[in-house]
């Protein structure tokens, strides 16, 4: 019989225990290749142990989101500030430099807009394209409890083991339908089981209650999505508290490019992330910097 999680209290997720990882800083990824470790040292801090990912690969299936309508006037200038880019291959070629340094987190799935049916996703991009890209991740859809959910993890499947094959790191993202409760039930076993079937890291969404059950509960390193734009204290709030309860970062774009100030925003953010700032001191960081 499977595990229905009903006796939840009875469970131990030991969340004040970190997770020892030997020979490497980052969760769950002592056993990788150089190759894979060497990429992901680029996007996570072997200070920090954490990223500031910058998410601008929205237009894949809604078109020129707001602040996204020009990304060489709107983007560029926030890329000194990140971590990694995330985003698609057309922008990647069209829009920004091959002088940037920043690592690149591809965007490798993709079909549905925002007018179907979004989980009836396939791989979009050749394993081979993204090793002439440079990229050092690649990040795909992963829809559980959605229509085309055994798709989207097959999708998941299949890109791990070309990344294993080439040396580039998967980032499977927790994708929620509109029916679906965003609770820490759903996303304990959404992240569980990318981690299980091979993904290397995770971006889900917080929650405020039980988030840190998700991290403690997923081998691999968990970075936060950023979701819908809130104001600036809220969304320090949230990116604060998800790396107290074990997040490795965050993957935040509209909180970041619709903002008033994001120059301002993402500085702030990296406070959060990688000094532990207090939303409140980000939050006046924000505004001396505005």
């Amino acid at each position: 019989m499977p595990d229905l999680d009903a006796a939840k209290d009875a469970k131990k997720f030991y969340e004040d225990v970190p997770m020892v990882t030997p020979g490497f800083f980052l969760k769950g990824s002592g056993a990788l290749d150089w190759g894979m470790k060497n990429r992901l040292a680029r996007i996570f801090s072997p200070e920090s142990g954490r990223t500031v990912m910058l998410a601008i690969d929205h237009g894949y299936f809604q078109g020129p989101t707001t602040g996204l309508e020009r990304i060489d006037l709107n983007i560029v200038p926030l890329i000194p500030y990140c971590d990694a880019l995330m985003l698609t291959r057309g922008i990647l070629r069209t829009t920004i430099a091959p002088a940037y340094q920043k690592p690149i987190v591809i965007r490798a799935s993709g079909g549905p807009s925002v007018l179907k049916e979004l989980s009836n996703e396939e791989l979009a991009i050749d394993i081979e394209d993204v090793a002439r890209l440079n990229v050092s991740m690649m990040a795909i859809q992963v829809f559980v409890g959605g229509e085309f959910e055994t798709r989207s993890v097959h999708n998941m499947t299949r890109l791990v083991d070309m990344g294993l094959r080439y040396g580039i790191p998967v980032m499977a993202v927790t994708a929620v339908g509109r029916e679906m409760v965003r609770d820490a039930k759903y996303f304990r076993l959404a992240c569980r089981m990318c981690a299980e079937l091979g993904a290397h890291v995770i971006k889900t969404y917080y929650v405020p209650e039980g988030f840190d059950t998700i991290t403690a509960s997923c081998p691999v390193p968990i970075v936060m999505a950023g979701g819908k734009k809130l104001p600036e204290l809220d969304a320090l709030t949230m990116a604060y508290n998800a790396v107290q309860e074990g997040a490795s970062g965050v993957d935040m774009g509209r909180n970041i490019f619709q903002s008033d100030a994001p120059v301002a925003m993402i500085q702030a953010v990296r406070g959060v992330v990688h000094k532990n700032m207090k939303p409140a001191e980000a939050l006046e960081l924000y505004k001396s910097l505005r």
